[in-house]
């Protein structure tokens, strides 16, 4: 199993569970390690697996990496809003260029593929609906980051239609867990309050999203590759939806904090409203149910997590803290 991005947060935690759970696999990691990618996340299983340092953009790394794995599963990409409305173009070479380098491996080789998008493909809902994505929603991406992701998605349809790669997709819902990088919402929070800064809120917070543990992800990933139909997609979710502040004045509830101890920042331009996944497909077809049902528990188990490794996330706390002040967010 080649697994590009597996040093990247959702990467690293899907090569973790796969030695766990599924030790039939031979792991190959395939990563560039840019500042979201950072090798001490494999440290835990580095004697299971084979790493790779190298970009899905270079042809000839991908050409023979793809040439000697059964399953591919693509991790890699940009995938940070804020970044990329600052800078597009590495979203557009890594999301784009670099799945359409992947795709050209394996129509050369063949290979059992599985790419893993975002529900931000879709745009965004009302607050105010009970209306939820579906595999059949149009899509409506709302930034450059959405954007690329959704344009690798039609590539993979293109080459699993026009080519016959053997390729299944899956959108998810946001995530978290151990291994997050501190640019993202939750871990920013509660690196926040561990290291005395005030958390950060954009505009009043009433933005939805929904939750899905990392693990719960990852198994669905598998369930997928395992059982899923070859050419289908897949919704991926928790049915957990929470505004930010919800989320925001949760981490400060767990961690002994007063409930307005943060500072609303400006909004983010074309801040999409609320993200909803049905996933009766992916329940109902292939059996998979998220074991982190209790949303609060994995919450707290989180920021269990980060309190026990500022090792890891404390070198990448500054910069990233400095890179959100030049975005005046």
């Amino acid at each position: 199993m080649l697994v590009t991005g597996g040093a990247g947060f959702i990467g690293a935690n899907f090569v973790h569970y796969t030695t766990q759970h599924h030790p039939e696999y031979e792991v190959v990691v395939l990563d560039a390690l840019t500042y979201a990618g950072d090798r001490t996340t494999l440290a835990p299983v580095q004697d299971q697996v084979r790493f790779v340092h190298g970009d899905i953009c270079d042809a000839d790394v991908v050409d023979g990496l793809v040439a000697e794995s059964d399953v591919i599963v693509h991790f890699a990409a940009e995938s940070h809003v804020d970044n990329s409305l600052h800078d597009p173009a590495p979203f557009i070479r890594s999301n784009i260029i670099g799945t359409f380098t992947l795709l050209e491996a394996l129509r050369r080789h063949g290979g059992r593929f599985h790419h893993i998008s975002t529900d931000e493909v879709f745009g965004d809902l009302p607050l105010d609906s009970a209306d939820q994505f579906d595999e059949g929603t149009p899509y409506d991406p709302s930034s450059p980051y959405s954007a690329s992701k959704a344009s690798s998605d039609m590539l993979v349809r293109a080459w699993a239609r026009s080519f016959g790669v053997q390729a299944t997709l899956s959108n998810c819902a946001n995530n978290y867990g151990s291994y997050q990088h501190v640019e993202k919402f939750i871990p920013r929070q509660i690196t926040n309050v561990l290291t005395g800064q005030r958390p950060k809120l954009y505009g009043e917070g009433v933005n939805v999203r929904e939750w899905t543990h990392v693990d719960d992800h990852n198994a669905a990933v598998h369930a997928i590759l395992s059982r899923g139909r070859l050419g289908e997609t897949y919704l991926i979710g928790s049915g957990d939806e929470r505004s930010n502040r919800r989320i925001l004045e949760l981490i400060l509830e767990l961690m002994g904090e007063a409930p307005d101890a943060y500072d609303h920042v400006s909004d983010r331009p074309g801040h999409d409203l609320r993200y909803s996944n049905n996933t009766t497909k992916l329940r109902t077809e292939l059996g998979w149910a998220p074991v982190y049902g209790d949303f609060k528990a994995g919450l707290a188990a989180t920021i269990d997590w980060y309190r026990a490794n500022e090792w890891w996330w404390k070198p990448q706390k500054e910069a990233t803290e400095a890179r959100y002040q030049v975005l005046g967010r």
